[in-house]
């Protein structure tokens, strides 16, 4: 079983909506017992707060069911329950290295770069409001990520 850890800032917007996202196409691939998928935060901000309304509404607009998942954040424990840890952007990378302080493993990927757009972020909507962009990008990458996984490790 592969096991994936969505990851952004407040685990509200982003990686909900990606956890979302992949768990859908996972589902549709007939994939399902294949993958462990779960999403969280780096930061302590949105602890406790479930799904941000506008990722809600983005999921129903697009038929995708969305669960009552709560923010939580990561800890240095989940670098060893996970293969791969996706994050929305540079400032993931660097708010998450000061939790697990390094990445022997390289199991840390930008989502982006399984569109084909290494180096490349997801905008936050928390901050733009723009939840259809948001999407479009999130499901770029997480078709490219389930067609890379399917290629490489099923």
């Amino acid at each position: 079983m592969t096991k994936i850890l969505f990851i952004c800032h407040g685990n509200i917007c982003r990686s909900t909506m990606a956890e979302m996202v992949f768990k859908h196409l996972v589902r549709q691939a007939g994939l399902k017992s294949e993958f462990y998928i779960d999403s969280a935060a780096t930061s302590t901000e949105e602890l406790g707060s479930g799904v941000h309304y506008g990722t809600r509404r983005k999921l129903a607009e697009v038929g995708i069911p969305c669960s009552n998942h709560i923010s939580t954040q990561i800890t240095k424990a989940d670098y060893d329950k996970y293969d791969y840890l996706i994050i929305m952007d540079d400032r993931n990378r660097r708010e998450l290295k000061w939790i697990i302080k390094d990445d022997p493993e390289q199991k840390i990927h930008m989502l982006l770069y399984f569109a084909g757009r290494p180096g490349e972020g997801i905008a936050d909507p928390w901050y733009t409001g723009n939840f259809d962009i948001t999407y479009d990008d999130v499901l770029a990458g997480c078709e490219g990520l389930l067609e890379y996984l399917t290629e490489h490790q099923i």
